[in-house]
């Protein structure tokens, strides 16, 4: 349940019964091969009916638009890991395809600090594919990660690693090549894209450069956030945290929302950190699939809707 608060018609707080289901089982780790689900909710399912797709190529015989989402239609989503760039600039990525659905957008998935083979990553990538997008996840850490059986006092060490040139690189040439794919298959049209923690941060920083192959974004509760860039980014942006996240201070978000034209906030009531793609907890759960929800209508209206 959800309500908007008097002061901001944007910022939405939700809250929930004291009842709560049952706590959704442990999802297994998803192998690298692609995946297909007659249903695509992976908070409480699991994905089955494994295939397996040799291109990652968006071909326009696979675009075939439709006029409604429908959570129950994704009957096949598939997946390839790929090579994008050449020699030492190189950056291996994963495709998430929808087959059956596809309506001809495309977002690009910045990870949060443990990679784009973390399985809470490619889980919630597998889920906007369902939606019927093609979903590009790179890996912006060059197989190096942050791990959680890392000792927390070698976490600035390796932040320091992750060179800001780099991955404005890597965005980069992740984002023009889903752009040529597209223009290749005949469509032409601009991205998405989201962030989660790390991945929001540098979502920022990336509309504050360069708003040309990007159409709208989704922040999930970003990390290491220059507020001052806000007013550099030229295309609406869905601000998504929780109140008590002290990673993500909410006054930096309705700081970043003046400044940025056509953008929102959504702010869950008592979440924390991780809550939208990492849910811990029945309530975590159930805001997530508000989240999920919101996100989804945000981008359908904006990447599918308006073409």
């Amino acid at each position: 349940m959800a309500t908007t608060l008097p002061f901001s018609k944007s910022l939405i707080f939700s809250w929930r019964s004291a009842s709560a289901s049952a706590a959704p089982p442990l999802r297994p780790n998803l192998p690298l091969i692609s995946y297909a689900s007659r249903k695509c909710n992976l908070y409480h399912q699991t994905c089955s009916h494994l295939t397996k797709s040799t291109s990652g190529k968006v071909s326009s015989g696979q675009v075939e638009l439709e006029d409604e989402i429908n959570d129950e239609a994704c009957e096949l989503v598939s997946g390839t890991e790929l090579t994008l760039g050449e020699g030492e600039d190189n950056i291996r990525a994963f495709l998430f395809k929808a087959v059956k659905n596809n309506n001809g957008a495309g977002v690009l998935l910045l990870s949060d600090i443990y990679g784009f083979e973390d399985s809470s990553t490619r889980d919630f990538a597998y889920r906007v594919a369902c939606s019927g997008y093609n979903v590009l996840v790179p890996d912006l850490f060059h197989g190096n990660p942050w791990t959680k059986n890392q000792p927390r006092t070698k976490f600035e060490d390796w932040l320091t690693q992750q060179s800001p040139e780099r991955l404005a690189k890597d965005i980069s040439t992740s984002a023009k090549w889903m752009s040529d794919e597209f223009v290749a298959a005949g469509i032409s049209r601009k991205l998405g894209i989201i962030g989660f923690c790390f991945g929001g941060g540098q979502l920022i920083e990336t509309l504050a450069q360069d708003n040309s192959y990007f159409g709208t974004a989704v922040c999930f509760y970003g990390t290491q956030m220059n507020p001052s860039l806000a007013a550099k980014i030229k295309i609406p942006v869905l601000f998504i945290s929780g109140d008590n996240d002290p990673l993500c201070p909410v006054n930096f978000l309705t700081d970043m929302e003046k400044s940025i034209e056509g953008s929102k906030v959504v702010i869950y009531y008592g979440q924390g950190h991780g809550f939208a793609h990492r849910p811990q907890s029945p309530e975590e759960d159930e805001d997530a699939e508000i989240a999920f929800t919101i996100m989804r209508d945000w981008l359908h209206g904006s990447l599918v809707a308006k073409n």
